[in-house]
């Protein structure tokens, strides 16, 4: 029997019609997860993850990964399956993804990563892999060297204080000698037309999603966090993606008595805020026609 309060937020839920596509895509700390469970037990499906620090096996309480009681209640996909030194792009994930579209199970994909979401309903670019000569020489450079190193036409079009966006696009400009921009405009049509999913976006009030933020990370360091990051600790290597899931520097830091964890609390906490606004520009930009859905009202 669905409670009150699971009524009234399936009632702000747009129709959902048998075996359709569910995208739901929000900043963190949304309750994104929550409703994608909510959504397969009522309408049955298969969870699967779009976010980008949730694939990785290390990381379940810093990545806030569905728990596995949550986990035990309807099958989720594309959780904790990587290794920390593992090369993991968008490219990989919809590889991953296309197979689950003819599955026949209602995927309900679910996360922050927008760019996983364009390139599952945009398409992408067949870009070429990236050397590992120049990935190391890139990540030696400054940002602003990086941008220095991109054409005016890509800076246009991506986020220039995301530095693994402007790297990517460095990296790509020197190992193929075309700019990012102009393999872009080469983009294949993409595996999934959103006209045929129900996509869902969480639009939320900001001092609630800053509430939910802190309380979160102040859970996760009550539920292991500190714990999980000291784990890895011999394995460190802040070049990997793995390791800059956001409250992983800061408590490393802790760790090596660089600050003390209130500082690195509150670091990761701003950290976390900051993020969810590039999130939240990133959805309002590219999924204005997407539902949108406030639970924070």
């Amino acid at each position: 029997m669905t409670d009150p309060a699971e009524t009234q937020i399936l009632d702000r839920l747009p129709p959902i019609p048998d075996e359709k596509p569910v995208l739901i895509a929000g900043p963190t700390a949304s309750g994104k997860s929550a409703l994608a469970l909510l959504i397969a037990e009522q309408f049955g499906g298969v969870i699967v993850n779009a976010d980008a620090s949730q694939v990785y096996d290390c990381w379940r309480v810093i990545s806030a990964r569905p728990s596995a009681e949550e986990e035990a209640r309807a099958p989720h996909l594309l959780y904790g399956h990587i290794a920390y030194d593992q090369t993991y792009s968008t490219g990989h994930w919809l590889r991953e993804v296309k197979p689950l579209l003819q599955s026949g199970t209602r995927p309900i994909i679910v996360g922050g990563t927008g760019l996983y979401f364009s390139a599952l309903t945009e398409g992408m670019a067949d870009i070429p892999a990236t050397p590992p000569e120049i990935r190391a020489e890139a990540d030696t450079l400054t940002l602003q060297t990086l941008i220095e190193g991109v054409d005016a036409r890509t800076l246009a079009r991506i986020d220039t204080q995301n530095r693994a966006r402007v790297q990517r696009a460095w990296e790509v400009q020197q190992a193929s000698g075309r700019s990012l921009s102009d393999w872009q405009e080469e983009t294949p049509p993409p595996i999934l037309d959103v006209k045929n999913t129900v996509p869902t976006v969480f639009d939320v009030d900001k001092q609630w999603l800053l509430e939910r933020i802190t309380r979160r990370f102040d859970q996760m360091l009550d539920t292991g966090a500190l714990q999980e990051v000291e784990s890895m600790r011999e394995l460190y290597d802040p070049s990997l993606p793995a390791f800059k899931a956001i409250g992983v520097p800061e408590l490393m830091a802790y760790l090596d008595g660089e600050m003390t964890l209130e500082e690195a609390r509150d670091r990761a906490t701003i950290s976390t805020r900051q993020f969810a606004k590039r999130q939240r520009t990133w959805f309002r930009a590219r999924m204005k026609s997407w539902n949108r859905i406030d639970l924070s009202k």
